[in-house]
């Protein structure tokens, strides 16, 4: 019997281009940072900021991801990052809920969520968290999803891990209140999703990868349609 579920965010309840998005984001986010810094300065900040990505992505034990930022930011720029926090605080406040540009919701997402919810599941919107709540919000927002009741939201702010590091699954789990085998990950990514299998996660994959190993696929509505048997029995297949 599973107790909780995990579903992904980009590309399995939210329909996005995540290139063209990023491409986006990052240039916007150039544009806030130029409202204190130079030309130059703006260069290296950016950069931090890319340097700060990639260690919230390597392991850092013992510091959330928020906290492993601010520290290779600094590292790179030279800045506190408590000093501009503000500015990007407005930014994701103002200027990334317009970054929208055609992402909407992946047909039967809410329905999946909504039967989760319905027998009593425990969920988390599981996306990999290397940005703020805000703009993990937002997406769930663009996904018609914002209005949802949901237990846990995983951001930079509250996590020791990124995918697809085991600590990120077993964390996640942990702030459900359900063990990892009473869970199932729900996603579109065999990389960086799929791997929740190893800490005895239930998976459903979503993805088009034919190759991509699961113990169950297919789109979200049929998710739907099987969760009332996993929430019932031990034994589904």
């Amino acid at each position: 019997m599973i107790r909780g579920i995990l579903f992904d965010l980009d590309g399995t309840l939210l329909d996005i281009n995540l290139q063209q998005f990023l491409g986006r984001y990052f240039a916007a986010l150039h544009d806030a940072t130029l409202s204190f810094a130079t030309p130059e300065e703006a260069g290296v900040i950016m950069d931090a900021v890319q340097s700060g990505t990639r260690a919230m992505m390597d392991a850092h034990p013992g510091l959330t991801n928020a906290e492993t930022f601010a520290q290779e930011f600094k590292a790179i720029s030279g800045i506190p990052f408590e000093d501009v926090r503000a500015v990007y605080d407005r930014f994701y406040d103002e200027v990334f809920p317009m970054l929208i540009d055609g992402a909407g919701p992946i047909a039967g997402a809410r329905r999946a969520l909504e039967t989760a919810r319905d027998l009593g599941l425990k969920i988390a919107i599981a996306t990999n968290p290397i940005f703020p709540r805000a703009a993990v919000a937002h997406r769930l927002s663009w996904a018609g999803l914002g209005d949802l009741d949901l237990e846990v939201l995983t951001t930079y702010e509250n996590m020791l891990a990124t995918k697809p590091h085991i600590g990120y699954f077993s964390q996640t789990a942990e702030l459900l209140g359900v063990d990892p085998h009473e869970c199932l990950m729900v996603g579109d990514d065999r990389y960086l999703d799929m791997p929740a299998a190893d800490i005895g996660m239930r998976t459903f994959y979503v993805g088009t990868d034919s190759e991509a190993f699961a113990d169950y696929r297919g789109t979200l509505d049929d998710l739907a349609d099987l969760l009332p048997r996993l929430a019932s029995t031990s034994s589904a297949v």
